[in-house]
């Protein structure tokens, strides 16, 4: 499997990775394109059609606002969420748009940039088609793009081999599913973290290097945590969701006493942890996907329950709990889907707490198998679980869903790691079943907002 820990866990901005940090991907790529082409300089106009799920919930998504940061060239890891603002507001009050930086052309996001409601591309729900024009008005580029979930973009003839097996020979390690996993594992005598920063340690050259940059992941993840719980008021987007994190750490910190009545009250600190991140995210703060944005609360609530409730906690097993989630991560991502638009919330929310269970139970001891039994767990009790988003944003019942999923691994990782790792149902089952729902799923539960609570609860 060519994947690495660095494809499911990349930093970007809210609120959405598929309709956000995608995007902005694919106005990146397109920009790259017109470089390559000799193309820029000629450039007139230029105008981005959003199909599908990208449309139908675009706009609370903040589609529109990734697309045009990607044609001013911000990249997802690096742009300064405080400016972004002010960036569109110039575009719009100017009615024009410095492509790549590099080049003022005149732009209307009413015309140049349309929702197309209710029109799909033929290849995935999250898609969309650039077009450059010439002076004369003639198109000198025709992409279209592709945004499969958690930050991943593949073009239009890139979508046809998105399920091929990986053939990285740079790695020493490869594995196509959970009973390929732990068949390498079981032959090299190796966790499923030793497997993964094997592979990484190939790519990157050294284990310092893998260390670095995978504590860099957790950094930005803290970091997220931290913010989010510093911050108040109300969130963008019209459904005025008042943020609750700063109120639930301050209670939790003034009045400390109570935890010593309460044995459950660990789990509050886990709440706030996930509801911290998501509230960052919904904000369309710095965030990293966890495999995705709509799911980037759980696997940090998880890892922040390691480092700061569970004895002996350290940089190692933080690294090693990113490792393994990782490895599982890549059995989703290669064999079924990450993406709400494409199988519903299970491939995000699902995907989220089976990685977390997996890595959870890998740090507080559990053997390869009983970490592929957390993950399985994980995800048997999410299967079917929709998207329905409440007025497009990544908000209800979003941001209360990532808690659910980090208390619901952190309770997969304990029950596997009372059992001896057989079970009945394996993680590859599970897997191939979330990819089975998902197809059967309607549409209207895939990120539309045209059933579920989107359609069954108040929006303002």
């Amino acid at each position: 499997m060519a994947l690495s820990i660095f494809d499911l866990f990349k930093v970007g901005i809210g609120p959405s990775s598929s309709h956000t940090v995608g995007p902005m991907v694919a106005a990146n790529r397109f920009l790259d394109e017109l470089r390559e082409k000799d193309l820029l300089t000629g450039t007139a106009r230029v105008k981005v059609d959003l199909y599908g799920s990208l449309a139908m919930t675009g706009e609370g998504h903040a589609t529109d606002i990734a697309i045009l940061l990607g044609l001013l060239g911000e990249q997802p890891d690096l742009v300064n969420p405080d400016k972004v603002a002010e960036y569109i507001q110039q575009i719009d009050e100017q009615g024009e748009l410095n492509l790549a930086g590099e080049r003022l052309i005149p732009f209307n996001r009413k015309s140049d940039l349309p929702f197309n409601f209710g029109e799909s591309l033929p290849k995935h729900p999250n898609g969309m088609r650039f077009y450059a024009f010439d002076a004369a008005g003639i198109v000198t580029l025709d992409s279209i793009y592709y945004s499969i979930g958690g930050g991943f973009v593949l073009s239009d003839a890139e979508v046809d081999q998105k399920g091929a097996a990986g053939s990285d020979s740079s790695v020493p390690y490869r594995f196509n599913n959970g009973v390929e996993l732990l068949k390498v594992c079981r032959q090299e005598n190796l966790s499923i973290a030793d497997i993964v920063l094997a592979n990484e340690k190939a790519r990157l050259g050294s284990e310092e290097k893998v260390n670095e940059a995978v504590l860099n992941i957790w950094h930005v993840m803290d970091n997220c945590i931290r913010r989010g719980y510093q911050q108040t008021g109300i969130l963008p987007g019209g459904l005025k969701i008042r943020r609750r994190a700063n109120e639930l750490y301050r209670e939790l910190t003034e009045k400390p006493e109570k935890a010593l009545k309460d044995q459950l009250s660990v789990m509050d600190w886990v709440n706030l942890y996930a509801i911290a991140v998501n509230e960052e995210n919904a904000a369309g703060g710095r965030v990293v996907t966890a495999p995705t944005n709509g799911a980037a609360g759980v696997i940090p609530a998880v890892l922040a329950y390691y480092d700061r409730f569970v004895p002996g906690s350290n940089e190692d097993g933080i690294v090693r709990f990113l490792a393994t989630a990782a490895a599982i991560g890549m059995l989703y991502k290669q064999n079924a889907s990450i993406s709400a638009a494409e199988v519903g919330c299970q491939g995000e929310i699902g995907v989220a707490c089976s990685m977390a269970a997996g890595a959870l139970c890998a740090v507080l001891g559990g053997n390869n198998e009983q970490v592929e039994n957390a993950a399985e767990i994980g995800m048997e009790h999410n299967l079917g679980l929709t998207c329905d988003p409440v007025g497009g944003l990544v908000q209800v019942p979003c941001i209360e869903r990532n808690t659910m999923g980090a208390v619901k691994a952190i309770n997969a990782a304990r029950l596997a790691l009372r059992g001896d790792g057989q079970h009945h149902v394996s993680l590859d089952s599970v897997i191939e079943t979330m990819r089975q729902t998902g197809l059967d799923m309607q549409d209207k539960y895939k990120e539309t907002s045209t059933g579920g609570l989107a359609v069954n609860a108040v929006a303002c």
